[in-house]
């Protein structure tokens, strides 16, 4: 850990000039930001397997007013220098970020200078149902809408597969899902997700199941990702 956090502080010695410098002499050091950064990290990792260990990719760094006044203007480049920090802790951790790594700054009104705080998220980038552009009007006219981190994904007969490699119809970028992960099928009058033989497994409303009917409501989920899942009424 010290000697990326040293490389860190040299690339930012040659960054920092002039009025970077002096935003640098606020109450919270870049270094104490890059160091709080690589202990979340620590502490978030997940075991998927022997060989490999997940972390999440996504993290906002909480200021004070007063910091945030200083800092927040160069944010752009201290969120790189910390991005390039992350990446060589993760090498020599043997870490796998859940997606491409993402830094910003925020303000919280409640904090006393010199105190911040670290969020952390794992948030898989997703590639569109293949085949199915996705408009407001198609999500208004599918049978089930899959909700993803925000993004709404429709859904209609047969169905579609989820997975991590390129055949699946719904490439989500999750290291904790499989090539082929799961299946989103309509039987019937239902709407069911069923396990295609993944590593981890298909967890739905918080239990483990092979396969189970999906309601309006439920909750998918596959390796670090959860979905949620919208089905009209017309369906149930």
């Amino acid at each position: 850990m010290a000697g990326v956090l040293q490389r860190f502080e040299k690339r930012l010695e040659g960054a920092v000039t002039g009025a970077f410098a002096r935003a640098f002499r606020s109450a919270v050091q870049p270094v104490e930001i890059a160091a709080a950064l690589q202990r979340e990290v620590d502490q978030s990792a997940t075991i998927l397997s022997r060989e490999r260990t997940l972390v999440p990719n996504d993290f906002t760094v909480e200021l004070s007013p007063a910091d945030h006044d200083r800092l927040a203007p160069y944010g752009a480049t201290l969120a790189t220098e910390l991005a390039t920090l992350l990446k060589e802790h993760l090498a020599e951790q043997h870490y796998t970020a859940a997606g491409p790594l993402h830094i910003e700054f925020a303000l919280d009104e409640e904090l006393h200078t010199g105190r911040f705080t670290i969020v952390s998220a794992s948030n898989a980038s997703v590639t569109p149902v293949r085949g199915e552009p996705i408009t407001d009007t198609a999500v208004r006219r599918a049978k089930v809408v899959l909700d993803i981190g925000g993004l709404r994904h429709p859904v209609n007969p047969p169905g579609i597969t989820i997975g991590r490699g390129s055949t699946a119809d719904l490439k989500i970028d999750d290291p904790g899902i499989s090539r082929n992960h799961a299946e989103v099928s309509f039987l019937g009058s239902g709407v069911e997700v069923r396990d295609l033989g993944s590593t981890n497994g298909v967890i739905v409303d918080g239990r483990r199941v092979d396969a189970a009917f999906l309601r309006n409501g439920s909750t998918i989920r596959l390796g670090n990702t959860t979905i949620s899942v919208q089905i009209s009424e017309e369906v149930v």
